[in-house]
């Protein structure tokens, strides 16, 4: 019988760890891209979610979602136009660069905004809408949550285009001409005019007046036409909202959570009152909730954007100064997903048996995934800061728990029951565990000494340049 090498065992050893390692890391960070739309004027990608199904908050004992949101990516070129459409997924818009004037059916009503870098906005689920780069000479670039929840099971969604013609082709070609015409009340010769004209794609190039959003029959600023759909339910829907409001901010003063902002400021409520549809809310005119000199963070939640909470998504950002890391947490509510907008760094998770699940490097374009309630944390790298945005699979307010730091679930447990859980003395316990004076966001640590084969690897590379 031949004996097996050892060395060719090793081999393969080392070849499944490796390969057991790169898909750990795969997992959490998202990198199969599809391209949804590609023309001259712009394009958009996706990237699918992960996740586990998991029952909504609220909804019905039989009404199930799925903790899974799809990433999506819109480019467009200036003076472009993402062409009316509506979708079977609700988006929710965070303009990364540049400005865009947005139009969507709200209620009654057409209603456009402008919006500019920082700006989120919500788009309901079959609310048709449409999207124009009116930035001069800079191209927009729009990151997105897709949620399809409510989806017709197309992956990752689908668009249904109003406007169109031969290509993209509109939902109106599907009818009889005859019946479009009866519609109208205009000749089947003008149907198909309307209908067989356009073919530069869902993305098209516009003219310098559609860019700047010239009409003269409406005003200027926020614009819309009354009479387009029949809302009877908005007035209820309305004096509900506002009655959850009224109990959410009386029951708001009361509740504070675990893991604040430590020698950082929170500031939460520095912004009064929430913001409702249709207006947007930009991340860069609000306070952090938590800011100190190794960076900041901010939360957004259906408290402070009322629209988030038909979507049931939350929306962050997180900036880290060199080094800096935001500290191991928990998110016990939902599932994160994160797009490094700059800078670079490492994501670090761990399985719910202690041990390491990940510890990827990130840059500028990458996306994460962080399951609900598993450990994390985000580093940057010394050479520089890391910024990132994200979604959360909940609309509530997080509240994530942090383990360690000044403002903690280790500092709050800290004594004898937790000593006796970790098998030390107290005393020793209370020492490590108070060590840090720093909550949320730490700073880096001190770079380690060199070695002594480094320092003579560095002494002959030194010699040998002279």
């Amino acid at each position: 019988m031949n004996k097996s090498n050892p060395w060719t065992a090793l081999a393969l050893l080392l070849l499944v760890c490796c390969f057991t390692a790169a898909a750990a890391a795969s997992a959490f960070r998202l990198e199969k891209w599809e391209q949804v739309v590609k023309t001259e004027a712009g394009e958009v990608r996706v990237l699918r979610g992960s996740g586990s199904p998991s029952k909504r908050q609220g909804a019905g004992a039989g009404s199930d979602r799925t903790n899974s949101i799809h990433i999506g990516f819109i480019f467009m070129e200036p003076k472009s136009l993402f062409i009316p459409q509506y979708l079977d997924s609700s988006l929710v818009l965070f303009v990364h660069r540049g400005e865009v004037r947005v139009g969507w059916i709200y209620k009654d009503d057409l209603v456009e905004k402008q919006l500019k870098m920082g700006d989120i906005l919500h788009i309901p689920a079959g609310s048709t809408f449409y999207m124009v780069n009116t930035s001069k000479g800079q191209r927009l670039q729009v990151i997105c949550s897709v949620d399809a929840s409510e989806s017709l099971g197309f992956p990752p969604y689908q668009s249904f285009f109003v406007g169109g013609g031969r290509n993209p082709v509109s939902v109106l070609a599907g009818f009889h001409k005859s019946t479009l015409s009866t519609a109208f009340n205009v000749p089947e010769e003008e149907i198909e005019t309307i209908l067989g004209s356009q073919t530069g794609g869902p993305i098209v190039m516009v003219t310098d007046d559609v860019a700047a959003g010239k009409d003269r029959r409406r005003g200027k600023g926020d614009r819309g036409r009354k009479g387009l759909l029949l809302d009877f339910d908005s007035e209820e829907e309305e004096e509900e909202e506002e009655q959850r409001w009224s109990w959410r901010e009386l029951l708001e003063n009361f509740m504070i959570g675990v893991g604040g902002g430590g020698s950082g400021d929170d500031r939460r409520n520095a912004k009064k009152g929430p913001v409702k549809s249709p207006h947007p809310y930009n991340l860069y005119d609000r306070d952090p909730d938590v800011k100190n000199k190794y960076g900041w963070s901010l939360a957004v939640d259906e408290h402070d954007y009322k629209p988030l909470k038909h979507s049931d998504i939350g929306v962050y950002i997180v900036n880290l100064t060199a080094g800096s890391m935001l500290a191991p947490h928990v998110n016990p509510r939902a599932a994160e997903y994160g797009v490094v907008l700059g800078g670079s760094g490492r994501i670090e998770v761990v399985f719910p048996n202690g041990t390491a699940a990940a510890s990827v490097k990130v840059a500028a374009g990458d996306v994460f995934w962080i399951p609900r309630y598993f450990p994390f944390c985000q580093i940057a790298s010394r050479s520089g800061p890391m910024e990132f945005f994200g979604f959360t699979t909940s609309s509530r307010r997080n509240r994530p728990q942090f383990l360690v730091g000044a403002r903690s679930v280790l500092t709050a447990m800290v004594g004898p029951e937790l000593a006796a859980a970790f098998g030390v003395p107290e005393e020793i316990l209370r020492e490590v565990v108070k060590a840090q004076s720093e909550a949320v966001i730490m700073p880096a640590r001190p770079s380690p000494e060199p070695t002594r084969k480094e320092k003579e690897k560095e002494e002959k590379m030194e010699r040998r340049e002279k």
